[in-house]
């Protein structure tokens, strides 16, 4: 590939529609629940095929987690999709009463989260919602960083018995994992090899990392970079791992950086492996803004990462 050749940009809304028909497909208990978004969710692509499968209740997303809690109850194995700001913000409660304490076997798919919204400002910013889940006992948080690692989180869900959040996003993003990749719950990927310091990130800005860690290559700076897709349970091997084998740790998410996957490697680091560390993310309520100017302008940017690692490792 030449400088010239622009890098191919894949939705993950995408991965995750076209596997949820394929498990439709093969197994009829596989049923949507949408808010009145087929389309924002890529889950009109199932109604179009199997439209007895999908159940669109409007927009009432207390509602939506409360039957996909029942329809798993009966049996059924539901994938309560929509946008992440509506689906973690309005049905909180519900996420964590109906789906979480009651072990239910609901798999939630927050659409468009981050700051995929980002013209839209605050209202549609989901950036609280690693966080939130993160704080809910017996819920799986996983954040997918390409197509390949999407689909797979799906089926990974699928298979799991009881409830899962999947965040995925609408931001376009290249294809960061070999074709023979493996996701597992609760184990991060090693993406490239370090001793120098790690930059642990999950979503869409995993890519941003890899070019932060190309740019420390060339100053004889070796970073190891962790795609921590998997936010809870979190790999503390992996972490620990980090601590005592780099010089220090940046964790880069497109979230808040209080609670989400900064707190829960920080958590681990000063339990387990004190080390320096440095957490990028947005500090609170954002303005509007494209995405990749408010990613850029929190020090999200390979440039900002890359300086964070220079300081850490002092």
């Amino acid at each position: 590939m030449t400088a010239e050749t622009p890098v191919k940009l894949y939705d993950c809304r995408d991965a995750f529609a076209d596997t949820l028909v394929e498990l439709a497909h093969a197994d009829s208990r596989v049923v949507a629940v949408v808010n009145d978004s087929l389309g924002s969710t890529k889950v009109g692509k199932l109604d179009k095929v199997l439209p007895g499968q999908v159940i669109n209740v409007g927009i009432a997303e207390q509602n939506m987690v409360g039957i996909g809690a029942g329809l798993a109850n009966g049996g059924k194995v539901p994938f309560v999709s929509g946008a992440s700001p509506f689906l973690t913000g309005r049905a909180l409660e519900q996420i964590k009463v109906d789906a979480a304490y009651t072990g239910a076997n609901v798999k939630l798919v927050g659409v468009s989260s981050g700051v995929a919204y980002g013209e839209l400002g605050p209202t549609h910013h989901s950036i609280e919602d690693i966080a939130w889940t993160r704080a809910i006992d017996r819920l799986v948080v996983i954040v997918p960083a390409d197509p390949i690692e999407t689909a797979q989180a799906i089926r990974a869900a699928y298979e799991y018995e009881g409830p899962v959040f999947v965040r995925t996003s609408r931001i376009g993003v290249p294809i960061v994992h070999p074709e023979d990749y493996q996701f597992e719950i609760g184990r991060a990927a090693r993406l490239r090899d370090g001793d120098d310091v790690t930059i642990i990130a999950n979503g869409v800005v995993v890519t941003r990392a890899l070019a932060a860690a190309d740019l420390l290559a060339a100053e004889g700076v070796r970073a190891r970079i962790l795609n921590m897709a998997t936010v809870a349970p979190i790999d503390r091997e992996a972490i620990v791992a980090a601590a005592t084998e780099t010089r220090g740790i940046v964790t880069v998410e497109e979230a808040i950086v209080h609670g989400g996957l900064g707190g829960a490697v920080a958590e681990v680091v000063v339990e387990d492996a004190p080390v320096r560390m440095r957490r990028l993310g947005f500090p609170g309520f954002c303005p509007t803004g494209s995405p990749t100017f408010l990613l850029d302008r929190y020090g999200m940017s390979p440039t900002g990462i890359a300086e964070a690692a220079r300081e850490v490792i002092g």
